[in-house]
């Protein structure tokens, strides 16, 4: 346990600090909603964030630890999104299809089917991929001065200035400009924040076909496809060899037991990973498992205050989130990008996964990153296949 406070630094913190931020206060809403559409009580939505927070804190702590290596897990967005619009199911009901959802991904996770598929991705496809999820960030950080213009050149001034002065230290003044000018224009709602803790509730699972069918199999679906994924891509083109089955297997089983709580479904993180695993987190990259450690230690306080921490993450103005996420991605961003097109042979089958990643395009309820994979990989199979000898 030295070994880790050795590892630890303020950078990684800071990384940790920052995934977390831009990963709760991204999604929410979506969250609420979904809890809301299912008919939760306010107590049991609360639950909710008691249940998701304390899966992703364990099993992303858990799993860094275990691995010595930048392992963030997530609630699965696009899952919830799937949640926010079901109708004609009961909260019993949708939590015995959050339990059936969690066992197939256990499944596909430690039967080792899902790390197959993914050893069949390029590199090349794998880092335009993330390129395309972390784009989108980074134009949001652009578009964000129109809400707030000296709010975000002052953010992006120290990260220039950052870069070049003290490159470690960027994105920890980023933030730290962010607050203080926020502070200064009266952005920061601190005043709004309330001090209470989360209680889990209990809800006892009912089982129908129409849940398992509406649910179940649409929340399994667009978490692999929209969420692990890219995870595993985000992991790979970051340079990093983490043992996909053992560690989706372990989101599935966290999933499964907190989903009587609200823990709908827990995944590997993409855009957040990012910024743990970037060279901004820390220039060595063996110490970077320190930043994901830190951000699951900051998902358990976030799971046990509840209710505090929801108001507290509100109190950030949302030009501020947008834009620390994009400054903080950018160069995880440039890197994949440039992975992706240095291969020749590559290219333009990563070109095209890049572009329809960055579209944001839905297709069946199924997100663009998996989209992406799809056109990208049909292209790079159709121009590289060798004709059949009858031609």
């Amino acid at each position: 346990m030295s070994s880790v406070w050795r590892d630890l630094s303020l950078s990684t913190g800071v990384a940790g600090c920052v995934a977390v931020l831009v990963g709760f206060t991204s999604s929410a809403a979506i969250v609420f909603s979904a809890a809301q559409a299912l008919g939760a009580t306010p107590a049991q939505t609360v639950s909710w964030i008691w249940a998701l927070g304390l899966g992703m804190g364990i099993t992303s702590l858990g799993l860094s630890l275990w691995y010595r290596l930048p392992v963030l897990t997530a609630w699965s967005t696009p899952g919830a999104a799937v949640l926010a619009v079901t109708q004609g199911v009961s909260l019993p009901e949708a939590t015995g299809a959050f339990m059936v959802c969690a066992l197939l991904i256990m499944a596909v996770g430690y039967s080792g089917w899902f790390e197959r598929l993914m050893s069949h991705i390029p590199l090349a496809l794998a880092s335009a991929l993330l390129a395309g999820v972390l784009a989108r960030f980074a134009l949001d950080a652009v578009g964000a001065v129109v809400q707030a213009p000296v709010l975000v050149i002052a953010m992006t001034v120290a990260y220039v200035l950052g870069r070049r002065g003290w490159p470690r230290w960027s994105v920890p003044v980023v933030l730290l400009v962010g607050m203080g000018v926020a502070a200064l224009q009266g952005q920061l709602n601190v005043s709004s924040v309330a001090w209470t803790w989360a209680m889990p509730v209990w809800v006892s699972p009912a089982w129908s076909w129409t849940a398992m069918v509406s649910v179940a199999l649409p929340l399994f679906v667009v978490t692999m496809a929209s969420q692990n994924l890219p995870g595993v891509a985000a992991q790979r083109a970051s340079g990093f060899d983490i043992p996909v089955s053992p560690v989706v297997g372990a989101t599935g089983l966290a999933s499964f037991l907190l989903a009587p709580f609200g823990g709908y479904a827990l995944n590997l993180a993409a855009i957040t990973a990012a910024i743990c695993m970037g060279k901004e987190a820390h220039p060595d990259p063996s110490r970077r498992y320190t930043a994901s450690a830190a951000a699951g230690v900051l998902y358990i306080a976030l799971g046990l205050a509840g209710g505090t921490i929801v108001s507290l993450m509100a109190a950030f103005p949302q030009a501020l989130v947008l834009a620390v996420a994009g400054l903080a991605l950018l160069g995880t961003m440039a890197a994949g990008l440039a992975v992706a097109v240095k291969d020749e042979q590559h290219r333009d089958a990563a070109v095209l996964t890049f572009l329809v990643t960055l579209s944001g395009v839905t297709v069946a309820g199924v997100g663009s990153a998996f989209w992406g994979v799809v056109v990208g990989g049909l292209a790079q199979w159709l121009w590289t296949r060798r004709p059949s000898a009858s031609n």
